[in-house]
């Protein structure tokens, strides 16, 4: 594996599963994969779970690990062709690229959407530089538009947690106070639709996902009739897509509290688990009681994190 950023990239589901719990079983069985390998963790934006995870799964694979936060400490970078650098911006991506290309065998980035230019968030200009320019393979910790390392911890968690073969998974739009990207639902809808589960996504009117990560996938606007009888609810809040409305990219459209998961959402579902890939606001996507009930996966999810990230970088060692 070359590159890992959406679903195809991991081949069979049910594979890549059972090796995820295989690792899981024995976190430290691969390390001579890692031996005299480094992995450049790349961050434009903070992080918490992707950043001590990516990190824990490649020590655990026996690599070293150099972590670079391009906000602090390093110079700040142009990301676009074609401008004059008379700003504050003191060096170019494209020779910042090649050169921390030569410091490691793999690169792992995370950047977030900016929200503003559709077209450029969603063209993953910023990552595909990292592709075309640095010579080594290149592991998404979340883009402007996948967020694939939390949808593969995500699915091994369901595998983990489900009651029946093919439980009712729903993802549902939730209120927030800021526009957040549309990375971990485009990812999450993307990989559910390709596994074997019963997969509807809820939401208001205009906040439709980009049809290549939903395809296959139920749409119900009505939030009650898409929980009836769900095994696993995902609440996430996402900005507008700008799918039919490329003007209202990035604009929050709702502020609907009544979408918020509380305790009366969960009685709609059958005896469901409630997931959120966090950080999550209390009180704006979900309620107390139902964050922290026994039905709450949070925890499990986020501790998934460094097994999804260990086969992944497992996967990309094999290639080397």
């Amino acid at each position: 594996m070359k590159s890992f950023f959406n679903v195809q990239d991991i081949g069979p589901l049910d594979k890549a599963l059972a090796e995820a719990l295989e690792v899981k079983r024995d976190r430290f069985q691969y390390q001579q994969l890692g031996k005299n390998k480094t992995l450049l963790m790349i961050f434009f934006n903070n992080s918490l779970r992707t950043r001590l995870s990516t990190q824990k799964a490649a020590m655990n694979l026996g690599m070293n690990v150099i972590v670079l936060d391009v906000n602090a400490g390093a110079w700040k970078l142009e990301t676009e062709r074609g401008v004059i650098m008379d700003g504050d911006k003191s060096e170019h991506l494209l020779e910042a690229i090649p050169v921390m290309g030569s410091y490691c065998d793999v690169i792992a980035v995370r950047s977030f959407a900016g929200l503003s230019d559709r077209e450029f968030d969603y063209a993953e200009t910023i990552v595909n530089q990292f592709v075309k320019y640095s010579g080594r393979p290149v592991v998404a910790m979340e883009t402007a538009t996948v967020h694939p390392l939390q949808a593969f911890a995500d699915l091994i968690t369901i595998e983990e947690h489900k009651k029946t073969a093919r439980p009712k998974v729903v993802l549902t739009w939730a209120p927030h106070c800021r526009a957040l990207p549309q990375a971990v639902p485009n990812s999450f809808a993307e990989w559910m639709t390709a596994a074997d589960v019963d997969f509807v996504i809820t939401h208001p009117e205009g906040y439709e996902l980009d049809p290549r990560f939903t395809k296959g996938a139920t749409v119900e606007y009505d939030q009650r009739k898409a929980l009836a009888g769900a095994d696993f609810v995902y609440a996430k809040n996402w900005s507008c897509p700008g799918v039919t409305r490329p003007e209202d990219y990035g604009k929050i459209l709702s502020s609907d509290s009544s979408w918020t998961i509380d305790s009366e959402h969960m009685r709609w579902t059958n005896d469901g688990y409630f997931m959120h890939c966090l950080p999550v606001r209390r009180g704006l996507i979900v309620t107390d009681d139902v964050i922290e009930s026994d039905h709450s996966l949070v925890i499990p999810e986020a501790a998934n994190r460094e097994i999804s990230a260990e086969v992944v970088l497992k996967r990309v060692l094999e290639s080397l």
